[in-house]
């Protein structure tokens, strides 16, 4: 697999957390398509996004920008299928969906892979289609189970469902077969059982939280020349100023809340000294880890696909990250 070092969220596309007009999904996609590094597009996306919404408005967007298929790689995250809304809000997620049309039902197993991806598919338009395909959050599937015996009747589930997508590949109608968690330890499980070509990470790799034993997968995947992608390297938006980590309200008041703070204020003066934005520090970390391919960007805001680029692929002094280690701010 050859992917180039910056891929595309699409969550903004099923309008999450605000209703966004299609002339601005159709801006984002067009920006997208004219920084893709390499001229290749990488789209990551997923039914659950919107409830379907995303693939949609990925597809018509393409479509009118008469893109070139052969200029788009489209990564698909499959597990939820879409329904009619039958209630005054999906019965999904609430509150973090807005303005959408449909609902959705998670479907983890062998013929709920194959159903979400020929519906994917569908929804896409059938100019483009999906290559790469992965199931959504087999950790938050496994975190919902009730006891041992429901944990290992998911887990099951969930290698039924990596069967259909081996099939897929088997058949040729997806290039490659992946992962992608919060939970870390939950892909290592995985890929003990599953033959996976790549594996994202979310939250779970960054300038700030960086465990030794995940470094050390990371450097076994590359061994198995499994491509690993990076995601959400700013710990939920707190490496770049928000009160949220990891999407939880950070109490200053308690010691670990006090910690944090005191790690991003120092990892601030760094950033001051050398000039640099600390997003393009985290950015930038996220390729100093061995065995990292590339990273994904997600953005609500065409005019920010180019400075987030720009700012991924930004090279940063050695002297940086020695300053970084001597203040112990680095593992």
């Amino acid at each position: 697999m050859q992917l180039p070092p910056v891929i595309y969220g699409t969550s903004c596309l099923g309008n999450l957390y605000q209703a966004t007009s299609y002339e601005n999904k159709l801006a984002i996609v067009k920006a997208c398509i004219d920084n893709a590094p390499n001229g290749i597009a990488v789209f990551d996306t997923a039914g659950k996004y919107g409830a379907g919404l995303a693939l949609e408005m990925l597809g018509k967007c393409l479509s009118d920008l008469r893109v070139d298929p052969s200029k788009v790689l489209i990564s698909n995250k499959l597990g939820w299928f879409q329904t009619a809304l039958l209630t005054p809000e999906p019965t999904f997620e609430k509150g973090v969906w807005v303005d959408i049309q449909n609902d959705a039902v998670q479907t983890i197993s062998y013929q709920g892979i194959i159903d979400c991806f020929e519906q994917g598919n569908s929804l896409l338009g059938g100019i483009y289609q999906t290559q790469f395909a992965s199931v959504h959050d087999p950790d938050e599937y496994l975190a919902a189970a009730t006891t041992t015996a429901d944990a290992e009747k998911r887990f099951q589930d969930i290698v039924e469902a990596y069967q259909a997508l081996q099939h897929l590949k088997a058949i040729g109608k997806v290039q490659a077969i992946g992962i992608g968690a919060k939970n870390w330890r939950v892909i290592y499980r995985i890929a003990q059982v599953v033959k996976l070509d790549w594996i994202m990470f979310a939250n779970s790799l960054t300038i700030h939280a960086h465990p030794k034993e995940l470094i050390q997968f990371v450097a076994d995947c590359a061994a198995r020349e499994i491509v690993v992608i990076n995601s959400a390297v700013f710990n939920g938006g707190f490496l770049t100023g928000s009160d949220y980590y990891n999407y939880t309200l950070v109490n200053k008041d308690l010691p670990e809340g006090k910690a944090l703070y005191a790690w991003r204020d120092a990892f601030y003066k760094v950033c001051s000294q050398f000039n640099i934005l600390p997003a393009e520090a985290c950015f930038n970390y996220a390729f100093q880890v061995p065995g990292i391919k590339s990273i994904a960007l997600n953005t609500s805001k065409p005019e920010k696909v180019a400075v987030n680029v720009a700012m991924a692929t930004k090279q940063i002094p050695d002297a940086f990250w020695q300053m970084m280690q001597s203040r112990g701010l680095l593992n």
